[in-house]
């Protein structure tokens, strides 16, 4: 009796070791259902100091520019391989760390050309996903055709986008003549989850299009993020 039931005690054992062997292993070989480059661009610094960042607190910094460019990967069981979206946002207070302060906000959504009907529904939810409370509500869905290239030196700080006549940026690295006071950091973080976040210098960045009853253009900021996401 005592030698079935060690025998019976071992085999659970083994059974479980399997078991939680082949969970680990399942967990490490897990790869994202979807990944790609990111840009975001600020009306505020986000590679700042405490001094220049409180003096733009509550008085500028209410808008931004995201971009998903998709490298591969599926959303909604639907394969969105090469296309993009952005979000132009805004929000009513200064998009600071959202961490402790998150921002709640309005914003247009550019949906890659090419893409067919059901991908464009597809990466409109992956926008408001990403982007959370930031979207709180959309107030209209373009298309257009997209250009993006991010991360195109060796520094990873240069980047280009244009959509149509509604958006622009472009970016570069950050050069001796960008640290003003020499307390610079990377002050906020990136507006959404993203890897590998690289902070960068703002050439331009524009929107010339409707549905935020605002336009603008900012030039020579310390504002962008470049990244990567996954999910």
């Amino acid at each position: 009796m005592e030698t079935a039931l060690f025998a019976h005690v071992m085999k659970a054992t083994a059974l479980a070791a399997l078991i939680a062997t082949t969970s680990i292993c399942g967990a490490a070989t897990k790869q994202p259902s979807i990944s790609g480059d990111y840009l975001e661009v600020r009306t505020c610094d986000v590679y700042t100091g405490p001094c220049f960042a409180n003096a733009e607190m509550n008085l500028t910094g209410k808008e931004a520019i995201l971009v998903w460019s998709v490298r591969q990967g599926t959303w909604n069981s639907t394969a969105v391989d090469g296309l993009k979206v952005i979000a132009v946002v805004r929000t009513d207070a200064t998009l600071g760390d959202q961490r402790y302060q998150p921002g709640r906000g309005e914003a247009v959504l550019i949906v890659d050309a090419k893409a067919t009907g059901q991908q464009r529904e597809a990466l409109t939810d992956l926008a408001k996903s990403m982007a959370g409370n930031l979207i709180r509500e959309v107030t209209s869905v373009k298309t257009s055709d997209i250009e993006a290239s991010i991360s195109t030196c060796s520094k990873a700080g240069c980047a280009s986008v244009k959509a149509g006549n509604l958006v622009e940026i472009s970016t570069r690295c950050f050069s001796d003549q960008d640290h003003v006071c020499g307390n610079e950091e990377a002050y906020y973080p990136p507006l959404t989850m993203v890897s590998g976040a690289l902070p960068a210098f703002t050439e331009v960045a524009s929107y010339k299009g409707s549905g935020l009853n605002l336009t603008w253009q900012s030039s020579g900021q310390r504002s962008a993020f470049l990244a990567a996401f996954s999910r």
